[in-house]
């Protein structure tokens, strides 16, 4: 079996990639070891950059986040029991947008298949061959029966944990990672809003994020430890740390039915390059970024925009200048990301290390925010989505 571009993974990285290059009359099959059930269902946060949006409607795959997602145009930061909002249409003309992950991907899996595109589900036993050439393989196991799928290129697209950038010679890759100590108690419940947008908390206990989903579901997160045995957070204890740490004065904290809950470590990662021979490096497979930023779907976005313009041009015009440039260009913005997320991780949680002077430092940063309309820029600039390529 043969294809222009073998991708690994069908998430949002491999769908919006596939998807891309259809528009580009380039061919592609995508390989997922998972079920479509699976996948379609696997919730995951979802704020999407404006720029994100844009390229989402532009390419016809936008019309069901139009409708149904909640556009933001600004975030509150909250610390010494007082809000001070961020007001991205003011400061940028922009807004982000609150669209599920997993909607996106149902999206993206239904104009793919409804233009006859190849999604494999369920394909076992994956790998990759020959990347060092001009001959890529991967081959599967897809009920019962192998496959081989020969590639011009090999779009690795399947997460941190995925296979593709295992495949790459280890002295070939230079690694750049940081483990942050704590993590994510998070959870998913049955209750309204406790604000119609996101709210930053600082406090003393630690940081709390109040998010949303929907009208009627919210995305709630405590600091906890990177460790931490869910099994000790019972509902009630849940709701009680909560109100302590977004406690302000005319405030009441909408509680419900908690539908989810779980821990997510925290943690920066960065491979460079992001290219080997003939395969490419997408999303997590390349670089993770705490979820302080709302950053790590688009970045994987950015990482395929730039990919799909890269790949027209070698299969219309012949050109490998943007093929060869591509790591590079997805580095610079990945960095920026990376300093931004970092940032934002940096004020908002407390460090066990830190002393009296360090907690002062964090509450001086957030008041200069607060009352600086360059600084509340310079925020506002790097959430709303720097530019693609």
């Amino acid at each position: 079996m043969r294809t222009q571009v073998g991708i690994v993974g069908a998430g949002p990285a491999g769908l919006l990639l596939s998807h891309l290059l259809h528009l580009r009359g380039i061919e592609s099959v995508v390989l997922e070891r998972h079920s479509r059930d699976y996948v379609e269902n696997r919730i995951r946060a979802g704020v999407l950059e404006h720029t994100t949006e844009d390229l989402l409607v532009q390419s016809g795959v936008g019309q069901r986040m139009r409708g149904q997602g909640l556009p933001h145009e600004g975030v509150n930061l909250r610390f010494n029991r007082r809000d001070h909002r961020i007001d991205f249409r003011a400061l940028t003309g922009r807004h982000v947008m609150v669209y599920s992950q997993h909607l996106l991907v149902q999206d993206l899996i239904a104009a793919r298949l409804a233009a006859g595109g190849q999604i494999l589900f369920e394909a076992d036993e994956v790998a990759i061959h020959d990347i060092a050439t001009d001959r890529p393989r991967i081959t599967s196991r897809q009920g019962g029966h192998s496959l081989e799928l020969d590639c011009a290129f090999i779009a690795g697209c399947d997460g941190f944990h995925g296979i593709c950038r295992e495949s790459i010679p280890a002295e070939a890759l230079r690694v750049f990672e940081r483990e942050y100590p704590f993590g994510w108690l998070g959870i998913l419940a049955e209750a309204p809003p406790s604000s119609p947008e996101l709210v930053y908390v600082n406090h003393e206990r630690g940081f709390a994020l109040l998010s949303l989903r929907s009208p009627s579901v919210t995305r709630l997160y405590l600091q906890c430890a990177p460790d931490e045995d869910i099994a000790r957070w019972s509902d009630d204890r849940i709701w009680a740390e909560l109100r302590i740490r977004t406690e302000r004065d005319g405030f009441t904290l909408q509680e419900g039915r908690i539908l989810q809950k779980g821990v997510t470590p925290m943690r920066s990662f960065v491979v460079e390059p992001m290219q080997y021979g003939r395969l490419f490096l997408l999303g997590d497979a390349a670089h993770i970024v705490p979820p302080t930023g709302a950053k790590g779907l688009n970045l994987a976005v950015a990482d395929v925009a730039v990919l799909a313009s890269a790949l027209e041009a070698y299969f219309t015009a012949g050109r490998t200048d943007l093929l060869a440039a591509w790591s590079d260009a997805c580095l610079s913005r990945v960095w920026k990301v990376q300093r931004f997320s970092w940032w934002m991780t940096s004020m908002l949680h407390r460090f066990d290390q830190h002393g009296a002077f360090e907690r002062r430092v964090q509450l001086a940063e957030l008041e200069y925010l607060a009352g600086s309309t360059a600084a509340a820029t310079a925020l506002a600039e790097n959430y709303v989505g720097l530019p693609l390529g």
